[in-house]
């Protein structure tokens, strides 16, 4: 005998914000996430409060959003680290990436030190930071990263031609640069360091606009293929 087929979904409205799976609903009763927080966050687009109804892989999820709190969660858990322990290749395949990554770029100062340029700059640590250790953020995607060191590079130098050297325009660029990143959705952190790179640094002056492909782009290419391994091997060699 086939199950009671289950609603589609059911709406109510409530001062905390809510997000539930159909199945999972008893229409006579007020049901909350049971981690209190917003399992899926994506799924959420609240407009004034109103119940906002969208598809993920064939669910429905309801959410209903308030404009006091964003979750009911304690305020310390946002100082407590993770309740699941990483493993030890979660540890080791992407500090080993990271090594790898900038020994080639160390390989490459030594190749490109007679034309005076350096492939090694400080944005990059963070940029490992990102693709090896959080693979899968939106920080790490390509359109992200690649569009936002294309783009605050470019605005570092603009900035830099207008202001010259000094506070203002080192403020200037690196609020232009993440209204440019919110802007074409492509956050991506590290990148917003790259105009203070360069208007405070007189030797990369000389690269002008080029400064929005090298060193950054350029590295980042290194950067995604040595992510590309490090991720084969955090997926197929566990310890």
């Amino acid at each position: 005998m086939p199950p009671t087929p289950v609603p589609l979904f059911h709406t109510f409205t409530s001062s905390n914000p809510l997000i539930y799976f159909h199945n999972d609903l008893n229409p006579n009763k007020h049901h909350k996430n049971p981690n209190g927080a917003f399992g899926l966050s994506l799924c959420l687009t609240p407009v004034n409060g109103q119940t906002q109804r969208r598809r993920r892989r064939g669910l429905r999820v309801v959410a209903s959003s308030s404009s006091s709190n964003v979750a009911d969660a304690p305020f310390w858990d946002g100082w407590k680290p993770d309740s699941k322990a990483p493993s030890l290749s979660d540890i080791l395949w992407p500090s080993a990436g990271a090594f790898a990554a900038m020994a080639v770029l160390g390989r490459m100062d030594q190749i490109l030190a007679p034309k005076g340029l350096s492939m090694t700059i400080a944005p990059f640590g963070a940029v490992c930071a990102v693709l090896f250790a959080t693979p899968y953020s939106p920080g790490a995607r390509k359109y992200n990263m690649f569009t936002a060191q294309i783009g605050c590079a470019a605005i570092g130098v603009l900035a830099f031609s207008i202001f010259g050297p000094g506070w203002l325009a080192r403020s200037i660029g690196l609020a232009a640069s993440i209204a440019f990143m919110i802007y074409t959705r492509a956050v991506h952190p590290p990148a917003a360091s790259l105009p203070l790179l360069f208007i405070d640094g007189a030797k990369l002056h000389r690269l002008n606009y080029w400064y929005a492909l090298f060193p950054g782009t350029v590295g980042c290419i290194l950067l995604c293929l040595v992510q590309e391994v490090v991720c084969y091997l955090k997926d197929n060699f566990k310890f």
